[in-house]
């Protein structure tokens, strides 16, 4: 009786070789493409036209669909890491973490139990570290990467909750709450309606924050029975503004409260030097967030998920079955104990071998970049009599407005900017306002660039 043969999807042959060239090479050219072009979106009518139908009985063969990929859907894809992609938080990962992605997948780790990943495990606790100790946070403080600030933050307000649960001596309360401001991550009120718990909002301060004095004004006015976690953010979306953390902190502390703290994109300014001292009060962090694929240079999808107390998200979050208690039952760390997921991809590791390649002065020195750069363009703002800035800007985000300009000279300013293949500005709204912004995450953008932009706006 012969071998039997093995289907030809999982053959590695003179095709699969072939392939793997033509796919590294396709990776080689795009890494050196600079400036990367910007792109933009296709009708659904125009890409059925030009793709037609690529999911086939018999295959359209490896080479015609990375063609296609290459000449027709890829350029229907905005490029997040133009260096004038300046809209909702762009991404600019690292040339060696965009390689090392390509490592990841094609070793087939399951990053979910050390049993399985003990190697990979051990990489990304050592990037999680880092992010760690730049929050101050204590030495046995640990987590997980996830996808993205959306399901850690939802993984940190189950932890939240379960560690609230512990502490009552009585029932559940009527309704569970959490506490934050309007200006808090659109996620953190999708985890209050997933985990089925009421959001309370707090008024911010004139300068947009959350602060300890209106946090408390609200909870004598609401009470704090039910209440699980205080959700403050180091760096809105909107306005990168970090909400007055140490004045949190002090209040939750004399509640016994729960204090998460958002930094899904802010957070990375953790490692500027120049704004630093903006972000005290983080190291009193229950929890906290950073996505490593917003300021941190890493490539989609990676989020740094932290506990100051592991044990308590361990607790909330292991999941059990007879066929895991090999895992569950062992003494070694395993990540999906740690957040909601059990499947996950060693999503660390390209942000792991950035920072392992280049060392984190590389990091500091990337980050204080593309501060240069926003600073430069408030001060362009201020210098020209058409555009006015509305806030200071704590990060690197840039808020500004167009005197006299409708919302549709905004919209099309910037369908302009995009159909010219020369810029990605959109519009933004604010109490009510028509406004735009410059989200600064890729230190590839210049000086130049901004005031181009602004140029086309004159």
């Amino acid at each position: 009786m012969g071998l039997p043969t093995l289907p030809h999807v999982h053959r590695y042959d003179a095709d699969a070789k072939g392939l793997g060239e033509a796919v590294l090479d396709y990776t080689q050219r795009r890494l050196r493409m600079d400036p990367v072009p910007l792109d933009g979106p296709r009708t659904p009518a125009e890409l059925e036209e030009v793709a037609g139908a690529t999911i086939t009985a018999k295959g359209l063969g490896g080479d015609a669909a990375l063609a296609l990929f290459a000449e027709e859907l890829a350029p229907a894809c905005i490029s997040t890491d133009h260096p004038r992609y300046l809209s909702f938080i762009p991404c600019a990962p690292t040339e060696a973490s965009t390689l090392f992605d390509l490592v990841v997948g094609a070793s087939s780790i399951y990053g979910g139990s050390w049993l399985e990943g003990a190697g990979a495990v051990h990489a990304e606790n050592a990037a999680l570290r880092w992010i760690a100790d730049l929050a101050g946070l204590p030495a046995e403080a640990g987590g997980v990467f996830v996808p993205g600030g959306t399901v850690g933050n939802l993984s940190a307000l189950v932890a939240a909750r379960h560690a609230a649960r512990l502490r009552r001596t009585d029932a559940d309360p009527v309704r569970w709450r959490v506490v934050g401001t309007t200006q808090a991550h659109s996620s953190i009120k999708g985890a209050c309606d997933v985990m089925d718990v009421d959001f309370v909002g707090v008024p911010v301060d004139d300068a947009g924050r959350l602060t300890g004095e209106n946090l408390r004004a609200t909870l004598e006015s609401t009470g704090t029975d039910g209440l699980l976690a205080v959700v403050a953010t180091a760096g809105t979306t909107n306005f990168g503004i970090i909400d007055d953390l140490r004045s949190v902190a002090d209040v939750c502390a004399e509640l016994g409260v729960w204090f998460h703290v958002d930094g899904a994109y802010g957070g990375a300014g953790l490692a500027a030097p120049s704004i630093r001292v903006r972000y005290d009060g983080i190291e009193r962090a229950d929890s906290f967030i950073v996505d490593p694929h917003k300021w941190l240079f890493a490539p989609f999808d990676c989020c740094a998920l932290l506990y100051r107390d592991p044990q308590v998200a361990r607790a909330a979050h292991t999941q059990k079955a007879g066929y895991l208690d090999v895992l569950t039952d062992a003494a070694e760390f395993n990540p999906s104990d740690y957040a909601v997921g059990l499947t996950r991809r060693s999503r660390g590791l390209p942000f792991w071998f950035s920072l392992a390649t280049h060392g984190t002065d590389a990091y500091t020195d990337a980050v204080e970049r593309t501060l240069e750069v926003a600073r430069y363009a408030a001060a362009e703002i201020h210098r020209r009599d058409y555009v006015e800035l509305l806030r200071e800007p704590d990060t690197s985000v840039v808020v500004f407005r167009r005197i006299g300009w409708t919302p549709q000279q905004y919209q099309r300013w910037s369908d302009r900017l995009l159909l010219a293949n020369y810029a990605f500005v959109v519009p933004t709204s604010h109490e009510g306002e028509t406004v735009t912004r410059f989200a600064i995450v890729n230190p590839r953008t210049t000086e130049a660039d901004i005031s181009g932009i602004l140029d086309t706006m004159a």
